[in-house]
């Protein structure tokens, strides 16, 4: 019931944006830009991460799948991050390892190894949109944020959960995303995303993202223990939760391999 009253109130505010004019201008634009560049420049310097996650897949009806994974993290810092996805469970996806190297000036690339077919297969640029493994998570959505992917307007300053935010409009700049838009609301303490709002290449309202139960790590590095993507068409859902997460592992540049993904462990 909290959720559906957040999700409530999420439609109302959707509603209320959608219905108000706003007309983006040079100082508005350059602002949103410094609020996306301080966004990233506080997140710099984790170099690598290991965490175990708990996915729960919820249908319009509110039947439930879960599936465990490790997400590996490596940070580039002169290009994109690189990540490694591997479910442990269910047994029919145990042994699926989801690869994704982002980059700040070119298409990101991404790898996906499936046990029943034993192949690796690459993602192709236009099929980015996908969902990835039947979540409401899209494949461009398992990718790092980067500045240049995006044009910025910052549309208000209001309040979310009792924090002061910024609400800032950001548009993809590759024609192959399944998003016209995304609306962010990033408090203005810590330059953490709170929640967001997708919308469709139509212009419709997608989804909406909510992070939550952020903890510090290493004393300076924020991260949401908890991510609630809905689906807005569908009514579907899809719940991460992590369980731990770990800060400067051994971790190197070679585990980060699409020609190892067979062997991903």
């Amino acid at each position: 019931m909290r959720q559906l009253r957040k999700l409530s109130l999420a439609s109302l505010a959707l509603s209320v944006a959608l219905t108000t004019p706003v007309i983006a201008d040079e100082a508005s634009e350059k602002e949103g830009l410094r609020i996306a560049t301080a966004r990233k420049d506080v997140n710099r310097g984790w170099e690598n991460t290991v965490a175990s996650i708990t996915m729960t897949l919820r249908n319009a009806q509110g039947q439930e799948a879960q599936r465990e994974m490790r997400v590996k993290t490596l940070e580039v810092p002169t290009d994109g991050d690189k990540a490694l996805t591997i479910f442990d469970s269910p047994r029919d996806l145990s042994g699926t390892a989801f690869l994704s190297f982002s980059h700040v000036d070119a298409p990101d690339e991404q790898w996906i190894f499936l046990p029943a077919v034993k192949r690796v297969r690459r993602i192709s640029t236009s099929n980015k949109s996908g969902p990835f493994l039947g979540s409401e998570y899209a494949f461009e959505d398992m990718t790092s944020f980067e500045i240049p992917k995006f044009s910025y307007d910052l549309l208000r300053e209001d309040k979310y959960q009792g924090d002061d935010v910024y609400v800032l409009e950001q548009t993809p700049m590759d024609e192959y995303s399944g998003y016209s838009k995304q609306i962010l609301w990033i408090d203005k303490e810590h330059y953490r995303p709170r929640k967001v709002e997708f919308f469709d290449r139509k212009g419709e309202a997608l989804k909406v993202l909510e992070f939550e139960d952020y903890k510090l790590f290493e004393g300076e590095f924020w991260r949401p223990l908890r991510s609630f993507m809905y689906n807005l068409q569908t009514q579907k859902s899809t719940e991460l939760v992590t369980h731990k997460l770990e800060f400067g592992t051994e971790l190197e540049e070679s585990d980060f391999d699409s020609n190892s993904l067979r062997r991903a462990r």
